[in-house]
């Protein structure tokens, strides 16, 4: 599917007429895997991503958001088309880049704080110059009086909160987070989606944010890039403009309300959900 294919709806993101210059640009990325006739994960990803977005890539299982996720991360690279940040090629992992994943992935052997300061550690910075940032991320997720815990004494939710503060401790301009709460219950991943929406308004990064959740995207996002089935395409770009400052209460309101029934349409039309 082509840009000029993807589907334009009075829910369409339409570039400002004065935009800021893309931090990210997407143009005609695929992926495949194998030879020629191998897998194709991605086809004709075209998106440019300006700093400070929150950005959340929707859909269902298999459809690619993960890979393009990890393209972004420079942990994979696009096998056409163009992936560039700041104007250049990803080629790697870039500087000032946060990652969580929906496994925590914490050391059991060490505390909290010194989980929370291990970019530091693995950066070659000094660890006692990050430890207030350290310590007033955890503050800021209520993990105050949990530093010198180990992971294993945790909820997981609780574990979640550290790897997110681990995430932020080198205060990164790009944030991504593959399903990073798909594995908690309900009540803690409410309490989480607060929480992130709540330190991406302090520190306003670039956030790529994959999930399958309708009302988790359009609670957190900016903008929603809605993908199709594998191999994965743009099926619409969605701009959410709800307050900047969100509670859980807004859910309950008519224009939440109609953000998620028209992607809900959107999936019904693609045949992904049926009464």
């Amino acid at each position: 599917m082509a840009a000029s294919e993807q589907r334009v709806s009075a829910f369409s993101y339409v570039p400002r007429a004065v935009a800021p210059r893309a931090m990210i640009s997407a143009q005609g990325v695929q992926k495949r895997y194998g030879d020629a006739n191998g897998l194709l994960a991605l086809e004709n990803i075209t998106l440019d991503i300006a700093e400070g977005e929150f950005v959340s890539l929707l859909g269902p299982s298999g459809c690619g958001k993960s890979t393009f996720l990890r393209c972004l991360a420079g942990l994979e690279r696009p096998t056409g088309g163009s992936l560039l940040l700041d104007g250049a090629p990803i080629n790697g992992p870039p500087e000032k880049l946060g990652i969580a994943f929906q496994r925590d992935a914490l050391l059991d052997w060490f505390s909290i704080l010194e989980n929370a300061l291990l970019p530091a550690d693995f950066g070659g910075y000094d660890k006692k110059t990050y430890e207030p940032r350290a310590r007033e991320l955890l503050n800021m997720v209520g993990l105050k009086d949990f530093t010198d815990v180990y992971p294993s004494a945790l909820s997981g939710g609780m574990r979640q909160r550290a790897a997110i503060c681990r995430s932020l401790l080198l205060k990164p301009r790009l944030l991504l987070m593959d399903e990073p709460f798909g594995a908690l219950d309900a009540l803690t991943r409410d309490q989480l989606n607060v929480d992130l929406h709540h330190l991406w308004q302090q520190q306003r990064m670039t956030v790529g944010f994959v999930t399958h959740s309708i009302s988790e995207a359009v609670f957190l996002s900016t903008r929603i890039v809605v993908f199709s089935a594998r191999p994965g395409k743009i099926a619409e770009d969605i701009h959410v403009d709800l307050p900047d400052d969100r509670k859980l209460a807004v859910r309950d309101t008519p224009d939440f309300i109609r953000y998620t029934q028209h992607i809900r349409g959107l999936f019904e039309k693609m045949g992904l959900i049926h009464d």
